[in-house]
């Protein structure tokens, strides 16, 4: 096992995998930029480096900085955790290159599942049900050949796409040319990379996402699946395990095609496959996110396996401990995510000191975080303050817990998402199962400031 692992990473993420290496008896490497000096991360690793200014671009994205760090403290390994570079093919590599264990999948299977026009391309390939949509990218010059092949109403998509960015849909084809021009800008902003595909939009879909874990020997066991329907934009609100749209026999069939979907490029460690369900029942790949995800703590109250403690067993060498038969889920998890923004302005980012803090607690609560009172959501990350996770023996008593865990959160300082969550757990339609993609947009208005 590693005696020394460094996180590249902040926030509450590298906290969580800070928890789980000192349980595991390794010795922790922080990260930090400027801005983050006095961050709780900082504090609670056994060292810690400053890598640069606030930006990401001079810190948490600079490769050689991280690198130069993890060799100067004789890290064994590194820890991605999620966002920055958690998915970068290129930095995987260096890791392997000068002898450092990257804590994920090999470099080759990064960029296979990266791109995702490729990805769609592969998953047809393993036999892993796909989206009708463009084969490859498409251009400016050639959009209206394929899109007419497609169909109305369809979705541009960013090849190097993710968390909603560089999407559009688009309902006939006097709007393709301006929602492709714009869908290509967002993509080039965000990801410096303007290769666009298309795919038949699927209406008022659940977005299911399964949870696999891979070990270097080709085993993969997939733990189940994470319902994340409930959705702002794109943007994940709301996540619970297991999916009240998810029958047994669906279950199964979404589990070997997560399965079907790891091995078709060697993958190893943590990894999610997510795909679309429509209204019959049918299931599509979307893509594959080559990381652990912020989700992720759902699955883990249900099955009881620690997925940090896992991918650091996994990228060590070691066989998985699970066949797929020891994999139950028991009860149902609900995780809310609390983010620094005005609901009363359009969801805008609202950084600034957090000047009361009071987390709820309380049987089956969780909390992953990584703020205190005093401390400062700056504005150069995502402006999430904490993840609210709960569990109870069936989803009525936690959405019950989720509601009062809610009620008991005290934040003052900055605007929170509080209230757009509690309407959520309050709504007939969610509480009933009954809720698509497009929840948000129909049942609930605008936060009053």
């Amino acid at each position: 096992m590693f005696k020394k692992v460094l996180i590249a990473n902040r926030g509450e993420i590298a906290i969580r995998i800070i928890r789980t290496c000192k349980e595991m008896q390794i010795r922790t490497v922080a990260v930090y930029s400027e801005a983050d000096k006095n961050s709780l991360h900082v504090r609670l690793a056994d060292e810690a480096h400053c890598i640069g200014a606030s930006k990401v671009a001079e810190s948490y994205l600079n490769q050689a900085a991280v690198l130069t760090a993890a060799l100067k403290t004789k890290a064994d390994a590194i820890h991605p955790g999620y966002g920055f570079l958690a998915e970068n093919a290129d930095f995987a590599a260096k890791c392997r290159e000068v002898g450092i264990t990257f804590i994920g999948p090999p470099p080759e299977a990064i960029r296979k599942m990266g791109d995702k026009a490729s990805a769609r391309k592969q998953m047809s390939e393993a036999g892993v049900p796909v989206i009708q949509g463009s084969e490859g990218t498409v251009d400016e010059g050639n959009v209206h050949e394929h899109a007419s092949k497609i169909g109305y109403p369809l979705m541009i998509k960013a090849a190097s796409g993710g968390g909603g960015k560089g999407m559009r849909i688009v309902e006939q084809a006097d709007h393709l040319e301006r929602m492709f021009a714009l869908a290509k800008q967002e993509a080039e902003a965000n990801f410096g990379d303007g290769r666009m595909y298309l795919e038949t939009y699927i209406e008022t879909p659940r977005h299911i996402e399964v949870q696999i874990i891979a070990d270097q020997y080709g085993q993969v066991v997939h733990l189940g699946e994470r319902d994340c329907t409930v959705q702002r934009r794109h943007q994940k609100l709301i996540e619970e395990a297991p999916s009240p749209h998810v029958n047994e026999q669906l279950r199964q069939s979404l589990g070997e095609a997560a399965v079907k979907a790891a091995q078709s490029v060697s993958y190893v460690g943590a990894g999610t496959i997510e795909f679309l369900v429509d209204r019959e029942c049918q299931f599509y790949f979307m893509e594959m996110n080559t990381r652990i995800q912020v989700e992720h703590p759902v699955s883990e109250q249900v099955t009881g396996i620690d997925l940090i403690k896992e991918q650091m067993l996994v990228a060590a060498g070691e066989p998985l401990r699970y066949c797929q038969e020891d994999i139950l889920l028991n009860g149902h998890s609900i995780e809310c995510r609390i983010n620094a923004e005005d609901p009363s302005n359009e969801f805008a980012p609202n950084p600034g000191m957090l000047t009361h803090y009071a987390a709820p607690g309380g049987r089956n609560v969780r909390i992953d975080s990584a703020v205190y009172a005093g401390a400062t959501i700056p504005p150069y990350y995502d402006s999430m303050v904490a993840k609210l996770i709960v569990y109870g023996a069936t989803r009525a008593e936690a959405i019950e817990s989720m509601k009062r865990a809610l009620d008991e959160f005290e934040i003052e300082g900055v605007q929170t998402t509080i209230p757009v969550l509690r309407k959520v757990m309050q709504h007939k339609n969610f509480r009933d199962g009954d809720f698509d993609t497009n929840f948000f947009e129909k049942h609930l208005k605008p936060i009053p400031s």
